[in-house]
């Protein structure tokens, strides 16, 4: 038991999974919740560990993310919801928000090319009059993996190897063919939208489910869905390589050109609503973000317009500092029990915690525009100027009251303490009935890229029988 003996070295890795402190992790696959659906317990250490090593693990640039470019303009309601929601900024239509939107690739570094295969992060922050609302989403509908346990593993996999710092189809391959489920995902990401033309030809997506809720308590589940008015257009791959090699900014200079021109991009705004009463009458989980909602089910409903007409004013401060949570919410918008988005609300207030420190909600770019007040102060580059006395709640000398209360879900949480994956996986059906929509073309460039990801020299017969077992069972 020597405290010198065993310093922290790759050669003295355990035959198993443990914590930081050496305590066995039995199960690293899915997170604590309450029951088979959650929520999530914020008591499952090893969960909290995961995500807050993972949050802290580069500095400082974003882990994922970190290539963006970001606008501003505005949002304006243009159909009646509130009979869905009590948010203030969708009260009635013509009601407009200022908005600050940026759009990334998600895994290479700041300085890489926009051309490269990736999914596009799509993130929109809303100043409101009640507080801020981040929508951060992606411009596919679903995601890899439907747990937040696997997200550090999941980007380990996709990130260049830790040893050759190349990115590598064998390590990508090798860690998906543990998780079927993410064949949905890759008919996105193979398929010709794999590469947008720009940020502005392109969808968005909030991915998860949220929850809406009305004046009375009513509460529906809720997708969002960006779609621009000049339509989706990509890059194939020659095309791809003609661009990226001319200019690996492209994106970010059509995105600054185009609103600098007066050709100013809009995106409408529609949502899927779903009645939770209704979430188990399907073959599938509503709440798995690795799942669509059919649309011939659920119809998109239009809410609104946003049009950014205004570049940024200095890139640092507005884009490298710009940060996105998941969990800032307004009253009359709240999560869901989706595990992913359970991991999101921690995961990246922390990241920002560490990456721009623990007051990065005053910066400009991230402080809404409303009135706020709280004891929350001092901490690393602290730049409020207070002369308050009382930094106490309550107080007899502080008049600050609770603000009124407002609706949230009152569903009552049932179940066991267990660690377990959702029951209707359903992995194959719905990537199946995607590459079945595909033209006879589109679908022989999806399977070229597979045939060229699949040929890389380290995928072993193994992993090359997996995968062509789970395409059988899709096609």
């Amino acid at each position: 038991m020597d405290p010198y003996k065993n310093r922290p070295s790759s050669a003295f890795n355990s035959p198993f999974w443990t914590t930081n402190s050496g305590a066995p992790v039995w199960n690293n696959n899915s997170s604590l919740t309450v029951g088979a659906r959650g929520p999530i317990l914020l008591e499952d250490y090893h969960l909290v560990e995961k995500l807050a090593n993972f949050d802290r693990e580069r500095i400082p640039e974003r882990v994922v993310h970190a290539r963006g470019a970001s606008a501003k303009g505005f949002f304006e309601v243009t159909h009646d919801i509130s009979h869905l929601t009590c948010a203030d900024f969708l009260r009635a239509p013509g009601v407009q928000t200022p908005v600050i939107v940026r759009f990334s690739t998600v895994i290479h570094e700041r300085g890489s090319p926009e051309t490269l295969r990736d999914p596009r992060g799509f993130a929109v922050k809303f100043y409101t009059r009640e507080g801020n609302f981040d929508l951060v989403g992606n411009n596919f509908p679903v995601f890899f993996v439907r747990d937040g346990m696997k997200f550090p593993d999941m980007v380990h996999a996709l990130k260049p190897n830790p040893k050759s710092h190349i990115q590598e189809n064998w390590r990508i391959l090798d860690f998906f063919s543990h998780h079927p489920e993410s064949l949905h995902m890759f008919t996105f990401l193979f398929d010709d939208i794999g590469v947008p033309q720009d940020y502005r030809h392109m969808d968005g997506s909030g991915v998860h489910t949220f929850t809406l809720i009305n004046k009375a308590g009513k509460a529906q589940y809720v997708k969002f869905h960006w779609k621009p008015t000049c339509g989706v257009k990509n890059l194939l791959e020659d095309e791809a390589i003609r661009v990226g090699g001319a200019n690996h900014s492209h994106a970010t200079q059509d995105l600054y050109n185009s609103i600098a021109a007066g050709n100013y991009p809009e995106w409408k705004l529609f949502i899927q609503i779903m009645d939770p009463v209704h979430e188990d009458r399907f073959d599938f989980d509503p709440l798995d973000v690795t799942k669509t909602w059919p649309e011939d089910t659920f119809p998109l409903h239009p809410v609104g317009r946003m049009v950014l007409n205004k570049n940024i004013d200095n890139f640092f401060a507005e884009n490298e500092q710009l940060a996105f949570c998941p969990s800032i919410i307004v009253p009359g918008i709240y999560y869901s029990d989706d595990k992913l988005l359970q991991t999101r609300i921690f995961s990246y207030s922390d990241t920002q915690r560490h990456r721009l420190g623990p007051n990065y909600l005053q910066l400009p770019a991230n402080a809404p525009k409303c009135t706020h007040h709280n004891n929350h102060h001092e901490g690393f580059m602290n730049f409020m100027h207070r002369d308050e006395e009382v930094n106490y709640f309550p107080s007899r000398f502080d008049p600050v009251r609770h603000a009124e209360k407002y609706p949230i879900p009152t569903a009552i949480c049932n179940g066991k303490r267990e660690k377990c994956i959702i029951e209707k996986e359903n992995n194959f059906k719905q990537p199946g009935e995607r590459y079945r929509s595909f033209t006879p073309d589109r679908q022989e460039r999806f399977i070229k890229r597979w045939i060229e990801a699949l040929s890389d020299p380290r995928v072993t017969y193994e992993i090359r029988s997996i995968w062509i077992s789970y395409w059988s069972q899709v096609a």
